[in-house]
């Protein structure tokens, strides 16, 4: 600890700097262009004892996902995602792109929890980094499982289209070539 505080003190500082830290990851997170979380990639493919979202409902996810807040139209232009509001394919890859955004967040608050050892005692230190942990991961959980049930719900429908668009074509171009209109 470096700098030494009053008992009262210490937990003000320690709720305005979580608050803190909380929202200037969300910020900069937020300020990242859209682009960046549209490209499929590692966030997308489940570790092996996720069993490819299984382990979540495990866990009973769907009872307790409701209850915690939805912070990802907190900022001007973010995106809610405590419900599913349509069914198109432009709002559901939104949806997908912005479960990575939203995971990216929760990793990205967890670290900060290391400065409380500035101000604190080893034993409040690890506290900070348990709370970190505890607060963070729920979210993160949330975000994988979303994301592979949206992932599913995606391939499903582009293999529908797919298949749609196969007899639109298979009707209007056949060994005669393309039929007038």
């Amino acid at each position: 600890m470096l700098i030494e505080l009053s008992p009262f003190w210490t937990v003000v500082i320690n709720i305005l700097a979580w608050l803190i830290f909380h929202l200037t990851v969300a910020y900069i997170i937020h300020r990242i262009p859209f682009s960046n979380f549209t490209k499929e990639g590692r966030w997308d493919t489940a570790f092996g004892w996720e069993n490819s979202g299984q382990w979540y409902e495990k866990i009973g996810i769907r009872k307790w996902k409701t209850i915690l807040p939805d912070g990802g139209d907190f900022y001007r232009g973010g995106f809610a995602k405590k419900t599913l509001e349509g069914d198109s394919l432009e709002y559901l890859a939104r949806f997908l792109a912005e479960t990575r955004r939203a995971e990216l967040t929760h990793w990205l608050s967890m670290p900060p929890a290391l400065l409380f050892f500035l101000w604190n005692p080893v034993w409040i230190g690890n506290i900070m980094i348990g709370y970190a942990v505890l607060f963070n991961l729920p979210f993160i959980f949330i975000q994988r499982y979303n994301r592979f049930r949206l992932i599913r719900i995606l391939n499903l429908k582009n293999k529908t289209l797919k298949r749609k668009r196969r007899k639109v074509v298979g009707y209007f171009e056949g060994p005669y070539g393309k039929a007038e209109n």
